[in-house]
């Protein structure tokens, strides 16, 4: 153990946890309800050798606080608790364990795996039960002192409205791993991310918001690294407040900031992926790093009757306890840290039922969703929860409270069971295309609640969910048994990549129409990086652990076909939702607002240009479908005002088929059609009020200044 430094500590402040300077010292706050003593460590600028140690003088309201004279930013340091060790009583303090402050805002090194890094004698017949005296200070990373300092001139969010908004999902280090020009010490991380030339494909196809997966400091799973492989994903997190060091090319927390700052003046938000459901310390059996030797009755949910185990609601072995007044003040302080500090421009929760738990299960007034609801700088950016878990009753998808949009799952499926050509499905597609009003109309939400996606991280890409039947995870490790069983997909005639023209044009169809699917429906899109020119994962629905060209953005496909055209195929969707009030409404359609005499704001058809009915709703076979939808577009004068209608045509069948347009007859124009390649003039064309739907197509006819 290090000799006591002469600098005496002092007293300090309980407010804010972390450690805080003052241009002469450093302030040190960390919580624990249940410690007897918290030691503060120091450490050189190595992080090998501790230089100092001192006892935390004070406990306020379970906050244990000390200030130190003289020490900067820059100085490395961790906490030991000491407590007891009552595994049964859900304790696990162990002074031996060096623990990383929750609120460390930079990380020096990484988790060196060693059985040390455990609280109990990993191997002993008692298990969790011994107790383990090996010092983990070697194997562990340190917190960094640090001063945030950044001039943000007149930066300021794009702000931009939940009915313009589409998201682009993607990963940091997959978007430039692969990308020409970037230096090799840059890709990979927020300096690429900064790039010219990711901020103009951006910018090119149109989405608003980049949404990136998780950039919080993560731990490499110890099973996984002994693999040979690596957590890619991130849903893994070690420290809630620091950046993923592997993301910061100069180490600098100013980098991420820079790029946060460019994709702003381009008009991109940025929304961070964040996991605060779980922790990387893993169940009752995982290591002691944090959280667990801080306090681990209080950070985690625990069995009631039996406190030796974690609860594990997230499938992760362990749940991060949001009735606890403390958590949720750290899981807020850090939300608003990012926000204030970083400039990012909204969330999306990892497992959000989790963080909706109370004692008796979900509910959507719990402590964290109310916090969030009404904290004046939270509030206003955008929340984005992904409405499930594996505890019980974890399908809650349409069940969040106002002022949250949710990942809708039901549209993901319905739209992949649609264009497969699956029976009785027009009911279900229909919901979809209208912002699933029988999930969120309620409470006065908006059909913005509804995040429609149908591919992200978690699953097949857009191009291998029309190329494969069956997953391919071999890479993985596992013998092919992780990942989901169920993708809906279809290969539509050969496993994987095929020169069959006839099979490829399919594939390219399916492809367009559900981008038009997904871009044509209410609510807010969400394209997954990389779909937009056909990447691929050659068939691995889970590639959580493959930081490998396997799972980076290979960009070389977006400069030739079918990856060239299908960028601009999707550029134009995107830029007809945005011209058009009809594909990005505000409100919920409800077919009983009459526009004009005999238009209403939105219609349903069959092929031969009937309304639908009860009967035809209930045809299991009808895989062809008709939605008109109709909006005025206000002037400033009235005379400015004029009525503006879409007509969007489904055909899920294997041939080709003449639909009849319905009355009234309009000035229809193609806009889009999903057989259409790049260049090329209209597929189809309307004659006498017909057209004809090519098979696994779609078509978006619109007319404007329309009278009756």
């Amino acid at each position: 153990m290090a000799q006591q430094n002469r600098t005496r500590i002092q007293s300090g402040r309980p407010y804010p946890l972390g450690a805080t300077v003052d241009g002469f010292g450093t302030n040190f706050a960390v919580f624990s309800a249940h410690a007897e003593k918290i030691e503060l460590c120091l450490f050189d600028a190595t992080g090998r050798r501790e230089i100092a140690r001192y006892e935390l003088p004070e406990c306020t309201d379970e906050v244990w606080h000390g200030y130190v004279p003289e020490v900067r930013a820059g100085q490395l340091y961790g906490y030991r608790a000491y407590g007891p060790y009552q595994p049964e009583q859900g304790h696990r303090f162990n002074p031996h364990k060096l623990l990383l402050d929750p609120y460390a805002r930079r990380l020096h090194g990484h988790v060196r795996w060693n059985d040390a890094l455990y609280g109990y004698k990993v191997g002993h017949t008692r298990g969790d039960l011994s107790f383990d005296r090996r010092d983990s200070a070697h194997y562990m990373p340190k917190g960094i002192v640090t001063d945030d300092n950044f001039q943000w001139g007149r930066d300021e969010s794009p702000d931009v409205s939940w009915d313009q908004t589409v998201f682009y999902e993607a990963h940091l280090r997959g978007l430039s791993m692969k990308l020409d020009g970037i230096p090799d010490r840059e890709r990979g991380t927020f300096a690429a991310l900064a790039d010219p030339y990711v901020i103009d494909h951006l910018m090119k196809i149109g989405v608003t918001s980049l949404e990136l997966l998780p950039v919080h400091a993560i731990l490499q799973d110890r099973r996984l690294v002994e693999k040979d492989l690596r957590n890619y994903w991130g849903y893994n997190t070690l420290s809630y407040f620091a950046p993923e060091p592997s993301y910061l090319s100069d180490g600098s927390l100013n980098e991420m900031r820079r790029a946060i700052r460019q994709l702003h003046l381009a008009g991109i938000e940025v929304i961070l992926d964040v996991v605060y459901n779980h922790t990387c310390e893993e169940s009752e059996m995982g290591p002691t790093l944090s959280f667990r030797g801080l306090d681990n009755a209080s950070y985690y949910r625990l069995l009631p009757d039996n406190p030796r185990h974690s609860i594990n609601d997230t499938g992760c072995g362990n749940t991060v306890n949001m009735s606890h007044p403390r958590v949720i003040q750290m899981v807020m302080d850090s939300l608003r840290y990012w926000v204030q500090e970083f400039h990012v421009d909204g969330f999306r929760f990892d497992l959000g039922v989790t963080l909706g738990r109370e004692a008796n299960g979900f509910d959507p007034g719990c402590g964290f969703f109310d916090a969030l609801r009404q904290d004046p700088v939270l509030s206003q950016v955008k929340l984005i929860s992904e409405p499930w878990d594996i505890g019980p009753g974890g399908y809650q998808i349409g069940n969040h409270p106002a002022g949250f949009a949710e990942w809708n799952g039901r549209f993901r499926d319905d739209a992949r069971r649609f264009w497969k050509g699956d029976a009785d499905m027009r009911g279900a597609i229909a919901a979809r295309l209208l912002g699933s009003a029988d999930l969120f109309a309620h409470h006065r939400r908006r059909p913005w609640a509804s995040v429609n996606f149908i591919t992200a991280h978690d699953g097949f890409t857009l191009n291998d969910l029309v190329s494969y039947n069956e997953k391919h995870n071999d890479a993985n490790g596992e013998e092919n048994r992780d990942g989901a069983n169920d993708n809906e997909s279809w290969n539509w005639g050969a496993e994987g990549p095929t020169d069959d023209a006839g099979i490829n044009y399919t594939r390219e169809k399916l492809r367009r129409s559900m981008l038009m699917t997904l871009f044509f429906s209410n609510g807010t899109p969400m394209l997954l990086g990389g779909d937009e020119f056909a990447r691929t994962q050659q068939g691995n629905n889970n590639a959580y652990c493959q930081d490998s060209d396997l799972s980076w953005m290979d960009w070389t496909q977006a400069e030739s076909d079918p990856g060239k055209s299908l960028i601009d195929f999707t550029r134009r969707c995107i830029e007809a939702r945005r011209a058009r009030p009809t594909l990005h409404a505000s409100r919920f359609y409800t077919g009983d607002l009459e526009i004009l005499p005999g238009l209403y704001d939105t219609s349903w058809f069959d092929e031969f240009g009937q309304p639908m009915t009860e009967e035809s709703w209930r045809f299991a076979e009808g895989r062809l479908l008709v939605l008109r939808r109709v909006a005025r577009i206000e002037g400033k004068r009235n005379a400015d005002s004029h009525v503006t209608a879409s007509l969007l045509l489904l055909n899920a069948l294997w041939e080709d088929r003449e639909f009849v347009l319905p009355e009234p007859v309009l000035d229809w124009k193609v806009l889009i059609d999903a057989g259409q390649k790049d260049g090329e003039e209209p597929l189809h064309v309307i004659e006498n009020n017909r057209i004809t739907v090519g098979s696994h197509s779609a078509v978006l006819l619109v007319a404007d200044n329309v009278r009756v």
